[in-house]
C-alpha cells in the first residue's frame, strides 16, 4: 500500500523547527536572563562561620543577590570583607544595615539586610569607590554578648557574697543577733514601766484638756470684758467730746469779751494820756475835729 504522507512538508517543517530552535537558544543565552548587579561591600567583626561564597544576601526576606567574594580586610585585620552583588533594582539606602543570620539549625548563614526608610537617599559610592553597607551585630553575638556580661555581673557578685559570708562577718553576725536576744530580753522588762508611763501620759492628757477647756472659758470672758470696756469707752469718748466742745464755744466767747474789754481800756488809756487831769477834774474838752463847731 503506498504511502501518502508528504516527507518534503516533514523535512521542511523540521528544519524550520530547529532553526527556530536554535535562533531562541542563542537569545536566550544572551539576553535572557541577564540581569544587572552592583557591588558593595560590608565589614563584619564578627566571626562568619556558615557563611561561603555564592550564599544568599536577602533584603526583608527577599532574595536581592548573593555573596562574591569574603575574606579578611586588607585594612583592618580585626574585620571580615563581604563583597556582595544586588540587584541593581534594589534600593539600598543610607540607612541600609547588613547583617549576618542562618537557616534555622542548619548552620547555613545568609546576609540579611534590613532598614532603608522610605525618606533617607540612596547610598552612594565611597572614597574606595565601592559602597560600604554598615554591619550589625548578628543575634547570637548580641546574646553572646548578654551572656558574657551576665557571666561578668554575676562573678562579681559571688566575689561580694563570699566576702559577706567570710569567717569575720558571720563571727560579728553571731554577736549582733546575741545582743539583739538580749536587747530583746531588757525591753520585755521594760514593758510594764512603758506602760505606767502610757497611762500617766493619758491622765496627764486629759487634765491638759480641761485645763484648755477653763482657758477657753477665760479667753470667752476676757473677750466679754473687752468688748464691754470699747462699748463703755465709746460712750466715754462720746460725752467727753460734747463737754470739750461746750467748753470751746465758752472759751471762745470769753475771749470775745475780753477783746471788746481790751479795746474799751485802750480807748481809755489814750484819753488818760491825752488829758490827765481830767481824771479828777473833767476840765478839758476834745477839741472839735474837721468840720465841728
Amino acid at each position: 500500500m503506498e504511502s501518502k504522507i508528504n516527507y518534503t512538508l516533514v523535512g521542511l517543517f523540521v528544519v524550520f523547527l530547529t532553526a527556530g530552535l536554535i535562533t531562541f537558544a542563542y537569545w536566550l543565552g544572551k539576553h535572557g536572563g541577564k540581569q544587572e548587579y552592583d557591588t558593595y561591600l560590608v565589614y563584619m567583626s564578627e566571626s562568619v562561620a556558615g557563611l561561603s561564597t555564592d550564599a544568599s544576601v536577602k533584603y526583608k526576606g527577599v532574595n536581592v543577590g548573593t555573596v562574591q567574594q569574603l575574606g579578611i580586610s586588607p585594612h583592618n585585620s580585626e574585620e571580615v570583607e563581604l563583597r556582595l552583588q544586588i540587584v541593581r533594582s534594589t534600593p539600598i539606602k543610607t540607612d541600609t544595615t547588613a547583617q549576618l543570620k542562618s537557616f534555622g539549625i542548619t548552620g547555613l548563614a545568609f546576609i540579611e539586610l534590613s532598614g532603608g526608610s522610605k525618606d533617607a537617599p540612596l547610598l552612594k559610592t565611597s572614597s574606595t569607590g565601592v559602597p560600604i553597607i554598615p554591619a550589625t551585630p548578628s543575634t547570637f553575638t548580641q546574646m553572646y554578648a548578654s551572656l558574657e556580661q551576665l557571666v561578668k555581673q554575676s562573678t562579681l557578685a559571688m566575689a561580694k557574697f563570699d566576702r559577706i559570708l567570710s569567717e569575720k562577718n558571720l563571727e560579728n553576725i553571731a554577736t549582733i543577733i546575741a545582743e539583739t536576744t538580749l536587747l530583746v530580753k531588757d525591753i520585755r522588762g521594760q514593758l510594764q514601766g512603758l506602760q505606767d508611763v502610757v497611762d500617766n501620759g493619758v491622765v496627764m492628757e486629759k487634765q491638759i484638756t480641761k485645763a484648755f477647756a477653763k482657758v477657753a472659758d477665760a479667753s470667752q470672758s476676757i473677750q466679754t470684758m473687752a468688748d464691754s470696756l470699747e462699748h463703755n469707752y465709746a460712750d466715754l469718748g462720746h460725752n467727753m467730746r460734747q463737754d470739750v466742745q461746750q467748753s470751746l464755744e465758752l472759751l471762745n466767747q470769753l475771749l470775745y469779751n475780753l477783746d471788746i474789754l481790751a479795746g474799751d481800756l485802750k480807748h481809755t488809756t489814750q484819753a488818760i494820756q491825752a488829758s490827765p487831769s481830767d481824771l479828777l477834774f473833767k476840765r478839758s474838752q476834745p477839741k472839735p475835729g474837721p468840720g465841728e463847731k
